[in-house]
């Protein structure tokens, strides 16, 4: 299936869109990673900063040396303007240069660079309506 994964996937109740992306992580630096994403730690900038770039709602998850990400949104959600804007607010440049040396990632300087949006392969609730 040839998807655009910066439209996301609309949510079950059809309320807002849901993206997925992944990261591999430095494995000496994997207690460090975790300890500044923990709500107490991290910069309170960085997460005023992803509301008001319009995200609803963000977590990370952590298996092995691999973070993956979810994020929520409203329908009218666009991917590019959307971190377009979250690059220019205050701390944000320096909070992606800071957590870079936890990441693994390209030459991107940008979360949206860094990150790999992923593709949703398997959805209950639209296998449910097939049947």
């Amino acid at each position: 299936m040839n998807r655009n994964l910066k439209e996301g996937y609309i949510t079950p109740a059809g309320a807002t869109k849901r993206f997925c992306q992944v990261i591999t992580l430095n494995t000496e630096t994997l207690e460090d990673y975790k300890f500044w994403h923990g709500s107490k730690n991290i910069w309170k900038e960085i997460p005023q900063g992803i509301r008001k770039a319009g995200i609803l709602d963000m977590e990370i998850y952590m298996i092995s040396n691999q973070a993956f990400m979810i994020i929520e949104t409203p329908l009218d959600f666009d991917w590019d303007e959307a971190f377009g804007r979250l690059a220019t607010y205050e701390r944000q440049a320096e909070w992606e240069e800071f957590v870079s040396k936890f990441q693994v990632a390209g030459s991107g300087k940008r979360s949206e660079e860094k990150w790999q949006l992923i593709e949703r392969i398997f959805s209950l609730s639209e296998a449910l309506e097939e049947k």
